[in-house]
């Protein structure tokens, strides 16, 4: 389909939006009969050509305070469909537009009642605050803080305690390709926080800054604020001071870990760990030196030890090491080794067979390393499985050329000690019925995470093998999650690149999914997602992912919002066919949701207004219309009102491209109104339908639908076919356009 469907239109030229009866009658073609039964009402709400202004009321009473302007509006940066002057002191500027930031909206009362430690915080606290109103000292704030330290949580809970309580808070996502002001949401008494951690779409420049100034004095009209945190490397660079209405705030350290996990225990109901975890001396010392984000992935792993030693409790003496049986670990031994980063140990695991065979080695054999990877991706699995999986990984890095012992994969296996002392050695036990247990998940990460920074080379053959080793793409499965981790580790997108040429794209969305929403990563898998849409190759993984996020009827409209916005890039870019389809089958999934479906009706909308992706508005409109309902299609219903859609069928029609797809999905509404016993809806529908088929260039079209609807009647006997054939071919014409096909 053509990428102009909608050319500019020039200042004389007539606006026909809408396409009245008398317009439409004054353009047919000779081979149709002119319009007598269908008198068509324009659109409730027609909108005006750009650079046009509508035409006001005849009587129109001014709202105190509102200053009108008439003729044209001057709009600024771009078109905007409103702009709305105030009073002067509180100029209140709004810009609807399709790419403007949009962010989920927080609640107060559940950010005051998070878990937050201010004390490496307070006096940049104090600098942020005004001391005589308790409100913020500037209308945009800008935290500079290395990563990792609670940026987020500190802009967040500033907003919380000194906005004022009619205030919405929004946490923003920047999506974008660089900073940009007219990005930037502006409405009254609201409070924005928006990251810019990502090295490539992030870096702030001299001239945003200078913007934000501006930004600031609107903001100031509408008494809201805006908060950025920005990543320390993105911000050190000459030119970057304060400007007016812009105060620039540094965090240069975490609050204390151990207060942290302490608060965050608490808040969870965890009492009782938290007592224990204050009074052990040594997990104090483990914690001691842990940034903010840090202090909280510890929480989670003392909880989880937590459920891991109650469920060891209960397991049976088969499924115990011979050590933990004479002398089982107590809770707070397992919660040191969950608190440990094990590199001690792990430098011995993996370090060089140095030691005389008569005393005790504890490094492993490079078969045995194979086996300990196999059980830190899964914890429980039968014997076979985990023996299976080492020797996948063993094949993946000989076929990647790093250095092996001599002989075969399976000559190696042959000659190594038997299975169960291996599994034994590296820390798992086997029971009865050989089923493996290894209940040490914070020890397999440790293990993971250490071979993936330590060598290297073992980076592309783990992810090969990881890829083998998924037994489906679901985002729940323990080897995608380890996939998306692993990939995701260093924070760039090299691996995530390779990835694409390892896994198989539904596998691949499926990593991505899991990892889409994690707060430090999520915004660099978007980034990554976006420019993927434009390479054919990649399309597919974009497309499956998308899917993936909007198939969660939980998911926010600003997630939503962005995978749509990927959506449409593939769309429009791939030349793909089958690409194409997917992209169609993905919003076919969205019109199923009352939220997708609002979404479908903004993309077709921003398409006929010559706005949007053409593509993608074909595509929105081709979804809508499998949208089942009973009576009269659901587009021709008063909830798609905002469409005009006479005009998008002719397009579709038009285009050899769409015409075919469009023409089923027509032919299953008229068999679906056709077969009721009211009579009414097939008249309507058919009525409705001749109006775009009267138009020019419709002939091969309205033939194709009359051949596919050839031996469809009615509830009431009328040959469906017949009789659009009489209310689109003229008598005069019969002979040389027959039903069949055939001209004469």
């Amino acid at each position: 389909m053509s990428e102009t469907l909608h050319p500019p239109r020039s200042a004389d030229e007539p606006n026909d939006e809408g396409h009245s009866g008398e317009d439409l009658a004054s353009r047919l073609p000779n081979w149709v009969q002119p319009r007598q039964e269908y008198h068509p009402q324009p659109p409730d709400a027609v909108q005006p050509s750009v650079g046009e202004a509508p035409e006001p009321p005849a009587s129109y009473e001014a709202a105190p305070g509102v200053y009108t302007v008439p003729g044209s509006v001057a709009h600024f940066h771009r078109p905007v469909d409103v702009v709305v002057g105030g009073d002067v002191k509180k100029l209140i500027l709004e810009t609807r537009k399709r790419d403007l930031l949009e962010g989920e909206e927080q609640d107060r009362e559940s950010l005051l009642e998070e878990p937050f430690v201010r004390d490496a915080w307070t006096d940049t606290w104090q600098e942020a605050v005004d001391p005589e109103t308790g409100g913020l000292r500037a209308p945009v704030l800008v935290v500079v803080a290395p990563r990792a330290i609670g940026a987020t949580t500190f802009a967040l809970r500033l907003l919380a305690e000194h906005t004022g309580p009619s205030t919405t808070l929004v946490k923003l996502h920047a999506d974008w390709n660089s900073p940009g002001r007219t990005r930037l949401p502006l409405e009254e008494r609201h409070a924005f926080q928006l990251d810019l951690k990502d090295p490539e779409t992030d870096r702030v420049s001299a001239d945003f800054l200078n913007s934000l100034g501006k930004h600031a004095e609107h903001l100031a009209g509408c008494g809201s604020h805006l908060v950025l945190t920005v990543a320390q490397e993105l911000w050190d660079a000459p030119g970057l001071v304060a400007r007016h209405g812009v105060q620039v705030l540094r965090l240069t350290e975490s609050p204390a870990a151990g207060s942290v996990v302490d608060a965050h225990l608490e808040a969870g109901g965890h009492r009782e760990l938290a007592m224990e975890i204050r009074a052990s001396t040594q997990a104090q010392s483990q914690l001691q030196g842990l940034n903010a984000v840090a202090a909280v992935r510890a929480v989670h792993r003392i909880v989880a030890v937590w459920e891991e030693y109650r469920l060891y409790q209960g397991a049976s003496a088969l499924h115990r090491n011979g050590a933990d049986q004479n002398a089982a670990k107590t809770f707070e031994e397992r919660v040191l080794d969950a608190l440990s980063d094990w590199r001690e140990e792990l430098d011995q695991l993996f370090g060089d067979r140095t030691v005389a065979p008569s005393r005790i080695d504890r490094s492993l054999a490079l078969e045995d390393r194979y086996l300990l990877l196999a059980l830190a991706v899964r914890q429980s699995a039968s014997v076979s499985l985990v023996s299976a999986g080492a020797r996948q990984l063993q094949e993946a890095v000989e076929s990647a050329g790093s250095d092996q012992t001599a002989g075969t994969a399976t000559q190696a296996a042959f000659a190594a000690r038997g299975l169960r002392r291996r599994i034994q050695d590296v820390g798992a036990a086997v029971d009865g019925r050989d089923m493996v247990l290894f209940d040490r998940p914070a020890y397999g990460r440790a293990v993971l995470e250490y071979v993936w920074d330590n060598y290297e080379v073992m980076r592309t053959p783990l992810l090969r093998w990881l890829a083998k080793l998924a037994d489906q793409p679901e985002p729940t499965d323990p080897v995608v999650r380890t996939l998306g981790s692993l990939a995701l580790r260093h924070g760039t997108r090299e691996h995530l690149n390779k990835l694409t040429e390892l896994t198989a794209p539904d596998l691949l969305g499926a990593v991505l999914r899991a990892v889409v929403s994690d707060e430090h990563v999520g915004r660099l898998v978007w980034a990554t997602l976006y420019q993927w849409a434009d390479t054919s190759s990649s399309a597919p993984v974009v497309v499956s992912t998308c899917r993936l996020v909007l198939a969660d009827s939980e998911v926010s409209a600003a997630v939503a919002k962005m995978a749509v916005v990927r959506l449409r890039r593939v769309a429009q870019r791939t030349a793909d066919p089958a690409v194409r389809q997917s992209v169609l089958t993905a919003f076919e999934e969205l019109s199923r949701q009352p939220a997708g479906r609002a979404r479908l009706v903004a993309e077709v909308r921003t398409w006929q207004q010559a706005k949007g992706s053409p593509w993608s508005g074909s595509l929105a409109f081709l979804a809508l219309m499998s949208v089942d309902r009973p009576g009269l299609p659901w587009l021709l219903s008063g909830d798609a009102s905002e469409i005009d859609v006479q005009q998008a069928l002719a397009e579709l029609l038009g285009n050899p491209d769409t015409a075919s797809e469009t023409i089923l999905r027509l032919t299953g509404w008229i068999r679906s109104c056709a077969g009721e016993a009211d009579a009414s809806s097939y008249g309507q529908l058919r009525d409705r339908l001749l109006v775009p088929f009267r138009g020019h260039r419709m002939l091969q079209a309205g033939m194709q639908l009359m051949q596919a609807l050839t031996g469809n009647v009615t509830a009431q006997g009328v040959n469906i076919a017949e009789d659009f054939y009489e209310h689109l071919v003229g008598a005069d014409f019969h002979e040389v356009f027959a039903l069949d096909g055939a001209a004469r």
